[in-house]
Parts: C-alpha cells; structure tokens; sequence
C-alpha cells in the first residue's frame, strides 16, 4: 500500500485521504483558530471513494494523516468477462482484469476497444473515467 503523511490542514477539497482504512475525497475543509485551551482544529467532509458514504472527522490541524498515492494509467478494454473486464495498458501492454464500475454513467460508456483511465489506489484498480 502506497500512502505518504501530511498535516490535516494541508488537505484541501479534491484531494484524498485515508479514514478508518478507507481512501476518502475531500469535499470541504474548515479550520478553526487555535482558542485559549486548545490547537486549531480541522473539520473535514469527505466522501468513501469506493463506498461512496460520506463521512466527517474533527481533528486537531496539526495532525499527521495518510494520504494515499494513485496511480493513474490508462488502458484499452479487451473483453467483458461478466462481472469484470478484461484489459490492456496503454504503455506495457500488460492484461489484467478489473471490476466493473458501480458508476452507471461510467458504466453506460464502456464498450470494446474503448480507451479508460483507470486508478490504482490501495492495492485495488479501478475504471475511473472513459476517454474520448
């Protein structure tokens, strides 16, 4: 698993970070002050990136928390193999198979010989986007 440290405060909206093992995108980032008996805290709304559930956490700002490192490729589908598809990276050329995505829209796309970005994020790939 690929992951590097950063400070809370340092995340902003669009990024990533791990909660409870899960690798989350932030959706908004508040920061408090530092008051008279305490540190700055940081209130972050983030979304599960493959769950989907949206999750909250306060924290002091300082904090070190885990971010996760993606790796983004792109590839060509080769096969539908039922509940995943078969398919071939646009540089190596190494065929692997992934999960069909949960996203219908992104699901409604794919077809043979179409072009994917696909995410490798915490040991698990994933079918992000069609390329057109």
């Amino acid at each position: 698993m690929s992951i590097k440290k950063a400070e809370a405060k340092s995340l902003k909206p669009g990024g990533y970070f791990i909660i409870d093992g899960e690798p989350c995108r932030v959706i908004s980032m508040d920061k408090s002050k530092p008051g008279k008996h305490g540190s700055a805290k940081a209130n972050i709304v983030a979304v599960g990136f493959f769950d989907n559930r949206k999750r909250n956490v306060i924290m002091p700002a300082d904090r070190m928390v885990d971010v996760p490192l993606i790796d983004k490729t792109s590839a060509t589908v080769i096969a539908d193999m039922g509940e995943t598809y078969s398919l071939m990276d646009s540089e190596t050329y190494e065929t692997y198979e992934v999960s069909k995505p949960a996203d219908p829209e992104v699901a409604s796309k794919i077809k043979l010989n179409v072009a994917v970005e696909v995410w490798y994020v915490m040991d698990t790939k994933i079918i992000v986007r069609v390329k057109t």
